[in-house]
């Protein structure tokens, strides 16, 4: 197999690409978000083809016939000599494979039948998990390119590689800069902004020593800023409060020297325009490095794309999915980066700070989707 990668600035178009140049038959292995010129933000598309060439099937088949020094089968104008040996030793070769070919051919055809069952088991169990239709035929199209290949043993480690493949992850960066890194988190209300916020904070304090700093500009739920505000004291984390958002230059200007500041924000329906418009004043003051939409697993599909669609206006980078110790099925995160072509940075599955979160992994996450289990 060869392996061709292509960057584009969707993860839509570089599969494009990949078809354009390799056709249908080329497989996708992997996919992660890469930083572009001026930071920009890019996908990286590993794809595998077969070479017509590359491949034979060991033990059984020779590639090619070296008799007499020659490289290919010899022609009408050969020798008598080359024709006996060829003729010869064919009818050897013939002779002793036959049993192998029979029974590799036998035990093909056995496992296509058991495979064919199983995929249609595959497509069963993708749907119970919520999985949108076009994904399931996306994944059953790259298990029907291995259907040779498949097995009883194996097949549950195609489909998880299959789903992976369609999974984007985002790294979360922590160096120190010469300047603070300010990250924020966008949602609708109930998700768990301000809890992954808390999370993220003290893993950047405790375990890579940054100087962190915490802005809420959530003045609207009741409690909001008491709950930030207790964690803050607990933590040791400098922490101030945003009531307009020409507020936020001189904020920022106190934590000039900080390694990174975290911006918390009111959740917001995506239904009120106004409140989206509204929140957005803010950021925009920020000008945040990175955005992070958080979104439960234990939505449904329909009202996640419509909050995803919605809460474009604050261009966020990346998707945050909370909740995943309460959801039942968890498809929806596989429609969501497809569909809206987002990589995902961070799992969260619980209330224990900082304890509960962990950094998104595409074999974890697709091991997640197909199975219906979190452990």
């Amino acid at each position: 197999m060869q392996i061709k990668k292509y960057i584009a600035a969707t993860l839509r178009q570089a599969t494009q690409q990949m078809k354009n140049e390799l056709g249908a038959d080329a497989i996708i292995l992997g996919s992660r978000v890469i930083a572009g010129a001026n930071g920009m933000r890019l996908f990286e598309l590993s794809a595998g083809y077969e070479d017509d060439n590359s491949f034979e099937l060991a033990g059984v088949y020779p590639k090619q016939n070296t008799l007499a020094g020659k490289n290919s089968f010899p022609n009408e104008k050969d020798n008598l000599t080359d024709k006996f040996l060829l003729n010869k030793t064919s009818k050897s070769i013939s002779h002793r494979l036959e049993p192998q070919v029979d029974k590799y051919n036998k035990s093909l055809a056995a496992a296509n039948y058991d495979i064919e069952k199983s995929l249609k088991e595959i497509v069963d169990t993708l749907f119970s998990r919520e999985v949108q239709k076009p994904i399931v035929s996306s994944i059953l199209n790259q298990l029907k390119k291995y259907k040779n290949y498949l097995n009883a043993s194996n097949i549950d480690n195609y489909i998880i590689s299959s789903i992976a493949s369609l999974i984007p992850t985002f790294c979360f960066e922590v160096n120190k800069q010469k300047k603070p890194k300010v990250v924020s988190l966008v949602g609708p209300t109930g998700v768990g902004k301000t809890t992954c916020i808390a999370k993220l904070a003290v893993i950047s304090k405790i375990l890579h020593n940054l100087d962190v700093g915490l802005i809420s500009i959530d003045t609207y739920r009741l409690g909001a800023l008491d709950q930030l505000r207790i964690f803050s004291e607990i933590s040791k984390i400098d922490m101030l409060v945003a009531y307009e958002p020409d507020e936020i230059p001189k904020l920022m200007n106190s934590f000039k020297k900080k390694d990174i500041v975290f911006i918390d924000t009111a959740g917001r329906s995506q239904k009120n325009k106004e409140h989206l418009l509204q929140a957005n004043e803010y950021l925009t003051a920020v000008n945040a490095d990175e955005t992070y939409l958080v979104l439960s697993t234990t939505g449904t599909t329909r009202n996640l794309f419509d909050v995803a669609d919605k809460f474009k206006i604050f261009k966020y980078n990346s998707v945050i999915f909370t909740k995943i110790d309460e959801a039942v099925t968890f498809g929806n995160i596989l429609n969501i980066v497809t569909n809206f072509d987002v990589p995902v940075s961070f799992l969260a599955n619980g209330q224990v700070i900082p304890d509960d979160i962990v950094s998104a992994d595409p074999e974890f996450i697709a091991n997640l989707i197909y199975t219906g289990k979190y452990n």
